[in-house]
């Protein structure tokens, strides 16, 4: 039996979904008599930060081909040219071999696309797997004459896409409301994100790093709308100038607006994306870990990525967010203080509620060890193959 993977992103890039899609591949190949062709594009996540990767590379069962993709950065332009060319490559890739099954992994809702042509091309099954709701967080995201014209649009694709799979994972429960609402004869899954080895084996010294009483608090990843650092981390910096300092790391289409807000703050710095093995060290120095996304009602169906990460590595948590991430972290993860987003007054409240200890949070960790998810989701996989 043969499998086709449609993911935008594949390791090495970095991005939530470049993990989990490779650590699904690897558990997917074990299974019996399955091979995988992983089609995605060059590492392309962040215009600063590069790294090379061949364009074709065959693993035992798991053939990955990596579309090269025109230059681009964050822009709604850049990214819709961007996966036009990973769209028409992977359209002529597909057309070259036999399948059984077409898998799609897909936030911004194009790759569900792709994957459902593909399928009715092929007149395959398709399995989605949905990690963002695209059509309600364009009002948010999008400007508003914009979001006016987009919609409409973006609602038919989706719902193409959509009811074109036969089966749909979704990777948080705050969106069953949405999926039962639209697409209620759809049989849905739940494998959510989780914790990869490299976190897993992350070991700390109970004590914090923190030096002459100014406390470290770092953020690791995306900076763009979305996250709203620009928003809230300018303000939380300053009313915590004597207590915290604060780092930021990584890239996105907001950077520069949060840079240009961090004009005559002291204590908040920006730095760009670093490998895996370096970011490690950097949450080994950090005293807290920092989480935010920002005050939109699309994103109170979100389950971030990032929490699993941070959760992992027994630091405190100080976390921005509302709605399902914030019931999840309340339920699943001690020593993590939550307030609403973009209030910096509530924030520093919650930063002062935190106790500023490092714990293993030992019980989080084997539940939502991502090796055994994406064992789950593999089998999941394989019985729908054998059963369609």
């Amino acid at each position: 039996m043969r499998v086709l993977v449609l993911s935008f992103y594949y390791q090495p890039d970095l991005c939530a979904g470049s993990f989990r899609t490779a650590a699904l591949v690897k558990e997917l190949s074990k299974q019996n008599d399955i091979e995988i062709d992983v089609v995605s594009t060059l590492p392309n996540r962040y215009a600063s930060f590069s790294v090379e990767a061949p364009e074709v590379e065959k693993t035992g069962p798991i053939t990955i081909h990596r579309i090269p993709l025109p230059a681009h950065n964050s822009g709604m332009v850049d990214q819709a040219k961007a996966f036009f060319t990973y769209y028409k490559s992977a359209i002529k890739i597909s057309d070259q071999a036999n399948y059984d099954l077409i898998f799609a992994t897909s936030s911004r809702l194009f790759t569900a696309f792709l994957g459902a042509r593909i399928a009715r091309k092929k007149k395959l099954p398709l399995y989605l797997d949905i990690r963002d709701i695209f059509v309600d967080t364009i009002n948010d995201l999008l400007p508003s004459k914009f979001s006016l014209l987009a919609k409409p649009v973006f609602s038919l694709i989706e719902k193409y896409s959509f009811s074109r799979a036969q089966r749909i994972n979704l990777v948080s429960e705050g969106f069953e409301g949405y999926f039962n609402k639209r697409y209620p004869k759809s049989e849905l899954r739940w494998f959510t994100n989780g914790i990869d080895d490299e976190f897993l084996n992350v070991k700390y010294d109970s004590k914090l790093k923190s030096n002459k009483g100014i406390v470290s608090v770092l953020y690791a990843g995306n900076i763009g709308e979305g996250q709203g650092l620009h928003e809230i981390l300018p303000k939380l910096s300053k009313s915590l100038k004597d207590k915290a300092s604060f780092t930021v790391i990584g890239d996105g289409g907001r950077r520069q607006q949060l840079k240009d807000s961090m004009l005559g703050v002291s204590n908040l710095s920006l730095l760009p994306p670093i490998d895996r093995k370096q970011l490690i060290q950097e949450y080994k120095k950090a005293d807290i870990l920092f989480l935010h996304l920002n005050d939109y009602p699309a994103f109170e169906k979100v389950l971030p990525s990032k929490i699993f990460e941070y959760a992992a590595l027994g630091k405190p948590i100080l976390a921005g967010v509302s709605g399902y991430a914030a019931e999840f972290l309340n339920l699943e993860v001690n020593n993590c203080e939550v307030f609403y987003p973009g209030d910096d007054t509530a924030a520093k409240k919650a930063f002062e509620r935190l106790s500023l200890s490092n714990i293993d949070r030992v019980h989080f960790k084997g539940k939502f060890a991502r090796g055994v998810i994406m064992k789950k989701m593999a089998n999941d996989i394989t019985e729908f193959l054998r059963n369609v």
